[in-house]
């Protein structure tokens, strides 16, 4: 793998990471009068930033943000939380898996095949 996609993905986890926790925090307030759910944005940095390379890349830092889309009297969709919460882990498992696929491919060519 080359190291610009290795940074890439390690800072999508990151991100999805933090998105992840921001999610929960945001379940677990549903309940809370007057509380606006919190949104992680981080793709579209990590977009214009491969372009310049590695150190743009690891310059990326996934933004927290009150949700513009709602007000203080809205409260929590928990319905959308929880499809945030469950698309999280989806993206999160799959560069996961490329990440495996690659090690595995990795240890293939430094084995002979072995």
């Amino acid at each position: 793998m080359d190291p610009i996609s290795g940074v890439l993905i390690g800072k999508a986890l990151d991100g999805l990471s933090q998105r992840y926790n921001f999610t929960a925090q945001n379940i677990a307030n549903a309940n809370t009068p007057h509380y606006r759910p919190l949104r992680v944005s981080f793709e579209e940095d990590l977009r214009q930033a491969v372009s310049g390379g590695q150190a743009a890349i690891n310059a990326v830092r996934p933004q927290t943000i009150v949700d513009p889309t709602t007000s203080g009297d809205d409260g929590v969709r928990l319905d959308l939380e929880l499809a945030t919460a469950s698309q999280t882990a989806m993206r999160y498992r799959a560069l996961l898996d490329l990440l495996g696929q690659q090690l595995r491919l990795e240890r293939t060519i430094l084995t002979g095949g072995r």
